[in-house]
């Protein structure tokens, strides 16, 4: 498999060797986050002198008889290395049973420069606080971009192609080199499918699956639309999957929480405050949508906008949907003292239908950049102050 080196997020573990804190490496299932771990490992002996590597990797057997947390505990103390730079790297900590008692330890010692990975059911950001007793930061890793697509497929010069088959193969790179379309789903399927049906079902000991499958299905179907518990619960019941608006809050709670999906709030522009009777949630890759779904109900604008959503994400903003009087405004994306009014669009050629997309942006009075990403093909322009960007290009940029 070809690999691609994940700059952004290497520089970001760069920027934090030799911190105190306990670095938590989360994402998805098959994200990359082991093959960050070990990318990093691979530059430490590059340019790091004096220093002592201790990598435990618990899918490997020859960690077998360390699953238990003061073996493990043991192991790491036995291979510490005086008057040298000690970096403990645990991939996959979660199949160590109470992990967090030796890591905690360990952290307490001041020895070590301590990484960990972990499935995203079991080491979730809600959780961190409570595992982690000492300073922790997560370095939160998602699903290849379009940017490092391009870069996988880096012989293929046209971009538009490059960018029509990343709608739909999304960015696991784990499915890149199966050579037929069904394969690649497969890949995909199972990935999703490991989360849903086996993770979050032993994380929270959940009786039956059939209500869980049929509301991620339901939000992948409905990704971009304003959604609440009550009008799930009986769109599932109607549906032959009997449940209610605390079980489906729950349930969307640990979508979330284990990274399937990302709840975007509503927030009012004028009066400042956030709405909390209903949001949105996007998938955390349009390829799983594609392997689940199919072809149907492809509403391409929404599956844009989903894609915009995660980028803003990965490019470590906040984001909100906006409200302004009885208008919406896809994305409100806020980093530091930025901001940045945002609309998502399949196809404004018509002008009809591109001043439809300016008119909530037109409402906001301040200065701050407004623009509308849709697949236009052409290079940025701008209309009544509002710049207007390619998709493909934006991504890119």
């Amino acid at each position: 498999m070809k690999i691609i080196t994940r700059a952004n997020y290497l520089n970001r573990i760069i920027e934090l060797n030799g911190t105190p804190d306990i670095k938590i490496i989360t994402g998805i299932r098959r994200s990359g986050k082991s093959k960050l771990m070990q990318a990093y490992t691979e530059y430490l002996k590059n340019h790091v002198l004096n220093i002592n590597i201790i990598f435990i990797d618990f899918m490997d057997l020859e960690f077998e008889e360390i699953k238990e947390y003061h073996a493990l505990h043991a192991y790491v103390e036995e291979h510490y290395q005086e008057g040298k730079t000690n970096y403990l790297f645990i991939d996959e900590v979660q199949m160590c049973p109470k992990f967090e008692l030796a890591v905690n330890s360990l952290h307490s010692k001041g020895k070590y420069d301590i990484y960990v990975t972990g499935s995203n059911a079991f080491l979730l950001s809600a959780d961190l606080a409570t595992l982690f007793t000492g300073r922790y930061i997560e370095i939160h890793v998602f699903p290849f971009s379009f940017t490092e697509y391009c870069q996988y497929y880096d012989e293929i010069d046209d971009k538009e192609k490059l960018f029509d088959e990343y709608v739909l193969r999304g960015g696991l790179a784990g499915s890149y080199p199966y050579r037929t379309e069904k394969d690649r789903t497969n890949y995909i399927k199972e990935v999703y499918e490991t989360i849903v049906t086996r993770d979050l079902v032993q994380k929270y000991s959940l009786p039956d699956t059939l209500v869980l499958q049929r509301l991620s299905e339901f939000l992948m179907d409905n990704i971009s639309n304003l959604t609440s518990p009550n009008k799930v619960s009986q769109m599932l019941t109607k549906n032959n999957a009997a449940t209610n608006h605390v079980t489906v809050g729950r349930y969307i709670k640990y979508l979330c929480n284990a990274f399937v999906f990302y709840d975007i709030k509503r927030y009012d522009i004028r009066g400042k405050k956030y709405l909390e009777s209903t949001e949105k949630f996007y998938l955390c890759d349009t390829g799983i949508r594609y392997a689940i779904l199919g072809s149907r109900n492809m509403d391409y604008g929404r599956v844009y906008e989903n894609i915009v959503c995660i980028e803003l994400l990965r490019r470590g903003y906040d984001v909100y949907v906006g409200k302004l009087y009885q208008k919406e405004i896809d994305f409100v994306a806020q980093k530091g003292g930025e901001k940045i009014y945002i609309q998502v669009s399949d196809n404004i050629s018509a002008q009809e239908t591109l001043i439809r997309e300016c008119s909530p942006l037109l409402q906001v009075r301040d200065a701050y950049p407004k623009m509308i990403i849709a697949r236009t093909k052409h290079p940025v322009y701008s209309y009544e102050g509002i710049q207007i960007f390619d998709i493909a290009d934006w991504l890119l940029s």
